[in-house]
């Protein structure tokens, strides 16, 4: 996400809490808020190496299992 910069002056006879508002003003119209709660539980894919390694690892638990309870050793 490209960064945004928000930059509020605040001018000679303004007190602090109306630079706040501005300031959370210009925050909201931007949409930043929203952007990020949006992006906030997204997951990346996993790689096709990573699924193909765990893919081959339940295969060779599989196969180890089975050979176990052919050789009566687990119900």
């Amino acid at each position: 996400m490209a960064k945004t910069v928000i930059e509020v002056k605040k001018n000679p006879n303004e007190n602090n809490a109306s630079v706040l508002r501005r300031f959370s003003r210009r925050i909201q119209e931007s949409n930043i808020i929203q952007k990020v709660k949006g992006n906030r539980y997204n997951e990346r894919k996993e790689s096709k190496l990573k699924v193909k390694k765990s893919a081959l690892k339940r295969m060779g638990k599989r196969k180890e299992i089975e050979k176990l309870r052919k050789l009566g050793k687990i119900k």
